[in-house]
């Protein structure tokens, strides 16, 4: 789930040659495999770090959605 530093950079090194000279049919498949790697490691790491927030109100009553918590008790996160 960690997102690749050579991967991001690579992606960044396409979108800059694409916009200066135009990618080949090969360099634009890699250009949306990167992409498409990306997106799915960056959903996971926020719907990993979604699963760990707990909300509270102002007066300090816990209010985490319910679908949160039994996420939660399914990872062993939380006992109640």
């Amino acid at each position: 789930m960690v997102m690749n530093q050579e991967r991001l950079d690579r992606i960044n090194e396409l979108a800059h040659k694409a916009k200066a000279e135009g990618l080949s049919e090969a360099e634009t498949a890699e250009r949306q495999t990167l992409r498409d790697a990306y997106i799915k490691d960056f959903r996971a790491s926020f719907r990993s770090q979604v699963e760990m927030l707990q909300v509270y109100d102002k007066e300090g009553q816990e209010v985490t959605p319910e679908k949160v918590k039994n996420i939660q008790r399914e990872k062993g996160l939380r006992d109640n």
